[in-house]
This record gives C-alpha cells, structure tokens and sequence, in this order.
C-alpha cells in the first residue's frame, strides 16, 4: 500500500478550512475517503462513493472538487451533469453508440487510473443511465460499446441531488435532524432503492447563513486578492467593502453561488480601472457613502452590482 499517512492525517483539517458552514458533513466524508485510501473498501467496488444531497450553492460540488484536489495533488474530478442525460440515447452518449465509440465516459476517463467520478443532479438521469450507475456501485466496472471494460476500483464516485431542497427551505427553522429525515425520506421516494443502498454515504448538506456566507466571501476575497497579486496588482480591502460585498453577494436560496461573481467583479473592476487611468493598480478598495458604491484610494470608482 502506497498511501501518504502524513497527508491523509491532514485531511480534516483541510476540509475544515477549505469547506464552511457544513461541520457536521466532513467528518463523514473524511471517514470514507480514509477507509478508500488505506485499502479497507470493498475489493470489488470503488474506493467511496457518496450521495450528496441539499440546496444549490451549498458546497456540493466545491467539497468533490476540494478532496479531489487534495488526495490527487492538483487533480479535478471528471465531471458529467446529468441534465444532459435524460433521454433513452443518453446511455450510447456515454459509453458509446458502437465498436469504435467508446463514449464520453471511456474519452474522459482515457488512461486515467484514479480520481473520482462526479455525477451532478443524478435526478435528472434517464432510468437507463442509472443502470450503468448500479453497475459502477456494485461491481466497480462498466463495459464500452468498443467491448472495452474499464476498471474503477480506484475511484471515487460522488453523486449530488437538489432533490428535498423545496422542503428543507420551508423547515429552516426546524432542528437540522427532522431537516435531514425529511430530505433523505424524499430521496427514497424519489431514486430507486436499489441504487440508494448501493451509496457508501448518503449526505445532507445544510442551508447557508448568512454569517457562514460572510466567512466565505471573507475567503473568497482573500483568494481573488491573492492571485492578482501574481499578475502584479495590490488590492487591499477595507472592512466597509466586505461588508458591502457580503451584502451584495449574499442570496439566501443560491447559497454561496453569487458571491465568486460579486467578488470577482468587484476586484477585478477595481484592477481594470486603475491601470486604465494610472497604469497600474495599487490602493485600498473601501465605500463611498454617498453612492454605496467600491472606490480605490487613487479615487477609481466602481459601479454598484445589481
């Protein structure tokens, strides 16, 4: 077993950091992907698989590309929406129409050994796609129209839903445990139990609040910052303008969703503004009262998003 002790050791805390407003979901998801890694998973099946179920813009799919990210230096997960999966055909689509099609499945994959697998909104796939799904849980293979059997004991599988979201909004104010009941009894209803079952975890990520949404704009700030700063640009930003860029950003249904935009539109007005008038960008981005708008300290004012 070739397995990083030291860095699988780090694993929690990097998702703590990386991943806010959803405490109760990474101890879960840390146990499986430890299990996946020391080699205790099931020899015939991938190495984890999950059911990630909750609201848009809670971190889904952020949290597949953040231990993806960690766990295979760098990698991003091979990712397939499922919307685009609702016909009969969809099946060909993915694995392929012939002995010289191997699908877009086979494609992506290609001579990939390892990773993971994510499958967004799998509500929306046609019956048959979530066939081949049974298969992958249950025997870690899928056969390609070109005869080809690829092999996925060494991945991951995620799997993300919007299903229950409706109601899990109308019960915010309800304890996080009916919320989580009612969600996972809809889900049961709503995809087939035979592949619910097959699902290593099944995860019910919490709405955002307001104050977790903050932290996560206070995040996404300090990212933004940090890579203009490899293009050569300085841009601190005052306390007034994030909380002008949280309020802005924040949506209470999209979740964390509009707050990258906010943020880097915001950021990168204020570089393109300042080069275009001084040459270069350097200053502190604060608000001006008088309009509620962002303005840099050489006086470059920005437009308020709507």
């Amino acid at each position: 077993m070739n397995t990083d002790l030291e860095k699988l050791r780090g694993l929690p805390a990097h998702l703590h950091r990386e991943i806010k407003g959803q405490e109760h979901v990474l101890d879960r998801v840390c146990s499986v992907l430890t299990r996946g890694e020391l080699g205790m998973a099931h020899p015939r099946r991938p190495k984890g698989s999950f059911l990630f179920v909750g609201p848009t813009g809670v971190g889904k799919t952020e949290l597949t590309n953040v231990f993806t990210s960690y766990l295979g230096d760098g990698a991003a997960p091979i990712r397939f929406d499922m919307s685009e999966y609702q016909l009969q055909k969809s099946v060909d689509k993915l694995i392929g129409e012939n002995k010289h099609d191997s699908g877009l499945l086979g494609r992506a994959l290609g001579h990939a050994k390892q990773g993971t697998l994510l499958f967004d909104e799998i509500e929306k796939a046609h019956s048959l796609v979530l066939d081949l799904f049974l298969q992958i849980l249950e025997d870690a293979r899928i056969t390609l129209a070109t005869g080809e059997t690829l092999d996925l004991r060494a991945f991951y599988v995620v799997f993300t839903s919007n299903i229950g979201s409706s109601e899990a909004m109308r019960m915010e104010s309800a304890p996080f445990a009916s919320i989580e009941r009612t969600v996972l009894a809809r889900v049961n209803q709503t995809l087939r139990p035979e592949l619910v079952g097959r699902v290593t975890d099944k995860v019910v990520f919490a709405r955002l609040n307001y104050a977790t949404q903050r932290a996560i704009c206070e995040a996404m700030i300090a990212s933004e910052q940090a890579r203009l700063r490899t293009l050569g640009h300085e841009i601190e930003v005052g306390s007034d303008a994030v909380e002008f860029l949280v309020r802005q950003g924040y949506h209470r249904t999209l979740g964390a969703r509009p707050m990258r935009a906010t943020v880097e539109r915001f950021l990168q007005d204020a570089v393109a503004e300042s080069v275009l008038l001084h040459g270069k960008a350097c200053g502190c981005l604060t608000v001006t009262s008088a309009t509620e708008g962002l303005v840099l300290t050489n006086s470059t004012r920005l437009p308020v998003l709507r």
